[in-house]
């Protein structure tokens, strides 16, 4: 098979490699996918940089990076009903605490981390559903129903956040999105009754006029120690703040008082520790939204598997209209020295 390696932090583009492998044999209980697209997200991207907080060397000698892909089942190991081959699957977790992900033509994993996936669903789609997909779901339907309830989605326009605005108006919730520049539209485009400006002076009395007045019950949150204190102002008595991200604060302060005496719950999502029962309540809400057409889930760009390194620069830098996805199947060497362009698309 053909991977991208890495076996030290550093610049994309220094250290991240193509190389031929080995093409791994499925051990007990797991299954071999030849995958179709490999997911890119900011995680990956921190992870082959090093900059984790406390993590000064990779944690294994070679890396296969990225975490989320699709596509199909054509081997299994013992206690795997051999009924799985064939099918098409999405990947979650695909290099959490391994070695080897899906940035790769083949992955070797268990088997409820390859999801079925639907037959009306793209493997583009697929491949968008692990990280972003789950904590797009998870952020907003963690709490239970939300028909009915006005949800804040701090960051509206970023791939979770074009999600979570889908998913949140697909569960019935009045939806208040913030957003800038061209991203105001794209989550008009997704839903949003509101799309505020979140740079704006007077964001929190904005917030609260458009939701006539009356606080938000849930907060969707994508830089939580730079949005506490709106947060805090526009959040309901007993209300959640579902935080996945504070990329630009993170040591933030904490106001304390107007958290307490409104009851508020700060919920910490790290979508790679959901438990199991969590993990499958978010995958029946993502396939109920996509078998409803409810969900669509946006590409900014696809690149060729020896291109990972331009692909992990598109998600440094930022701005995106959608997700940055590898086409595994396109490794950009000569089709004579390939192992896998000889071999018809999943």
């Amino acid at each position: 098979m053909h991977a991208i390696t890495y076996s030290a932090f550093g610049p994309a583009s220094d250290v991240l490699n193509l190389q031929e492998m080995a093409t791994p044999e499925p051990g007990a209980g797991d299954v071999r996918v030849r995958l179709a697209f490999s997911g890119v997200n900011p995680s990956d991207v921190k992870a082959r940089g090093g900059t984790r907080p406390g993590v000064t060397k990779p944690p294994f000698d070679q890396i296969v990076p990225h975490s989320d892909g699709a596509g199909v089942i054509e081997a299994v190991g013992s206690g795997v009903d051999a009924a799985r081959i064939g099918t098409r699957v999405w990947i979650w977790n695909g290099q959490w605490q391994r070695p080897f992900g899906t940035a790769a033509t083949h992955i070797c994993l268990p088997s409820d981390q390859a999801v079925a996936l639907p037959d009306t669903v793209s493997f583009e789609t697929g491949a968008i559903l692990g990280i972003p997909g789950l904590t797009a779901a998870h952020t907003v339907f963690g709490g239970g129903d939300v028909a009915g309830k006005t949800l804040l989605i701090q960051g509206g326009a970023g791939t979770v956040g074009l999600l979570a605005v889908q998913l949140a108006k697909w569960g019935g919730a009045q939806v208040i999105a913030t957003a800038r520049g061209d991203g105001i539209m794209a989550a008009q485009e997704a839903g949003a009754d509101t799309v505020l400006d979140y740079a704006q002076t007077d964001l929190p009395q904005a917030i609260l006029t458009a939701s006539a007045g009356a606080p938000v019950d849930r907060i969707i949150e994508v830089e939580l120690g730079v949005n506490l204190d709106t947060d805090a102002e526009v959040i309901a008595p007993n209300g959640t703040i579902a935080a996945y991200g504070s990329a630009k604060d993170m040591a933030p302060t904490l106001p304390f008082g107007p958290l307490l005496f409104k009851a508020v719950t700060i919920d910490i999502v790290l979508i790679y520790l959901l438990a199991q029962s969590e993990r499958r309540a978010a995958i029946t809400h993502l396939h109920a939204a996509l078998n409803a057409g409810a969900l669509a889930c946006p590409v900014a760009e696809v690149y060729p598997l020896g291109d990972t390194a331009r692909a992990h620069a598109a998600v440094e830098a930022g701005n995106r209209a959608g997700a940055i996805l590898v086409d595994v199947q396109a490794c950009s060497v000569p089709p004579s020295s390939c192992c896998c362009c000889a071999v018809p698309r999943c």
